[in-house]
């Protein structure tokens, strides 16, 4: 089992042996690995990039090895492409629930698990791009496809890249706005959560995730009074 929770063989496998016909299969297959890797790991930027350097490698392994011409590959390496920037846009959406928790406390701005958490929001969308991109350097005729299919997409904006910047707005504003109302920060509780903020990401992403398959998942978060461990 590979350490970062999915099976990289299989996905070789499914792109090496992907028909032209199963753009949606390969979207489904790369966003459900991207997810299922992120899962458990704490959201942070490095974590996150460290994902999309083996599933979009895992990608381009198996697309070159695939006898489907240039042509008839770009429209399956877009939809490829698509699905690691859904489950990336998930990534977001769960930074941006745990970014309203410890807003909801009295978190500032200030606060350099904040200024970590929106610094890395705002560097997601390039670093996707860029690693990808060197993911699939050296593949054969495939590396002008993913060019072109990054390109495409580059153009018209992700969805994550998206999130991300509304993230950054309304978790400024919400802040600011706290600011003007003299709201106090209470210690004990909202320490507790910036101590773990990754974690704390990273457990709302898991929540959102069984909640799409149909489960309970796991209680909304609460600050507790025991102290925390710092993250390094």
């Amino acid at each position: 089992m590979s350490k970062f929770g999915f099976d990289q063989d299989a996905l070789i496998a499914q792109f090496a042996e992907a028909s032209a016909k199963q753009g949606e299969a390969l979207r489904t297959a790369v966003h459900g690995a991207t997810l299922k890797a992120l899962q458990g790991r704490e959201l942070t930027l490095k974590n996150i990039k460290a994902v999309v350097k083996q599933v979009s490698g895992a990608a381009a392994e198996g697309a070159s090895q695939n006898p489907l011409g240039v042509s008839q590959m770009e429209p399956l390496l877009e939809k490829a492409i698509a699905g690691m920037d859904a489950a990336l846009l998930q990534a977001v959406e769960a930074n941006h629930r745990a970014l309203q928790q410890l807003m909801e406390y009295g978190a500032g701005l200030r606060e350099s698990q904040v200024k970590k958490a929106l610094g890395d929001l705002e560097k997601m969308e390039d670093m996707f791009f860029d690693t990808v991109r060197k993911a699939a350097a050296g593949k054969g005729p495939l590396q002008g496809a993913w060019t072109e299919a990054l390109d495409k997409l580059q153009v018209k904006g992700t969805g994550m890249g998206g999130a991300a910047t509304q993230t950054i707005e309304q978790v400024t504003t919400q802040a600011q706005a706290a600011m003007k109302q003299g709201r106090a920060m209470g210690l004990k509780a909202a320490q507790t959560l910036l101590d773990s903020y990754a974690a704390l990401a990273s457990g709302v992403l898991i929540g959102m995730t069984q909640a799409m398959q149909g489960g309970s998942g796991p209680a909304p978060v609460k600050p507790t009074t025991s102290k925390a461990k710092r993250s390094k």
